[in-house]
C-alpha cells in the first residue's frame, strides 16, 4: 500500500513539475520568412489593393496588412485584412509551406499575385467581371470574398 501511495505522488510530481516547467512556444520575430523572401520594392497596404488592379482580374504585387486568422496551417491558407470590412483570402503556391495558428494580429508582407473573384453571369465562367448596369446588381456575389491571393514569400513585419 505504501509503495503505491509513493508511486501515485511521484507521478503527480511529475505532472505538476512538467506544467509548471513548460515551455512556451517561441514568438514570432521581426523579419521571420516563410516561402521566398519577399520584394520590398512597390510595396502597398492591403487597402488599396482593389483599387491598384483596376480592371486587371490578375496582378503580381507586394502588399502588407494584418493577418485576421490562419484558415489552415498545412499549405499556408490564412485571411487577410483588406480594409472596409473586405478579406484577402491568401494562400502560398507551394504546399508544404506550414503556418503557424501565431499569425494571427500579426502585420505581414506578402509577395505574390493578387486574382479577382469571377462572377458567373449567363453562364460565362471564364468571361471575368462583366456584368454592367441592372445586371450587375442581380448577381449574386459575396463582396467581402472578391479577392484571392496566391503568396509566393510571407515575412512577419511586425
Amino acid at each position: 500500500m505504501k509503495g503505491l501511495i509513493k508511486l501515485i505522488s511521484v507521478v503527480l510530481l511529475i505532472g505538476i513539475s512538467t506544467a509548471v516547467f513548460a515551455q512556451k512556444p517561441t514568438p514570432l520575430p521581426h523579419g521571420m520568412v516563410f516561402g521566398a523572401s519577399p520584394s520590398n520594392i512597390g510595396r502597398m497596404p492591403a487597402s488599396k489593393l482593389e483599387s491598384f488592379m483596376g480592371k486587371r482580374t490578375r496582378t503580381s504585387a507586394v502588399i502588407y496588412g494584418k493577418v485576421l486568422q490562419v484558415t489552415k496551417s498545412k499549405g499556408g491558407w490564412f485571411d487577410m485584412d483588406a480594409g472596409n470590412g473586405k478579406i484577402i483570402a491568401a494562400h502560398f503556391k507551394n504546399y508544404d509551406i506550414t503556418l503557424p495558428t501565431d499569425l494571427k494580429g500579426r502585420e505581414v508582407i506578402i509577395d505574390g499575385v493578387a486574382e479577382k473573384q469571377f462572377i458567373a453571369d449567363d453562364m460565362q465562367h471564364m468571361a471575368g467581371d462583366t456584368a454592367q448596369g441592372k445586371k450587375q446588381h442581380e448577381v449574386k456575389t459575396n463582396p467581402k470574398e472578391k479577392l484571392t491571393f496566391e503568396v509566393k514569400g510571407l515575412m512577419v513585419n511586425k
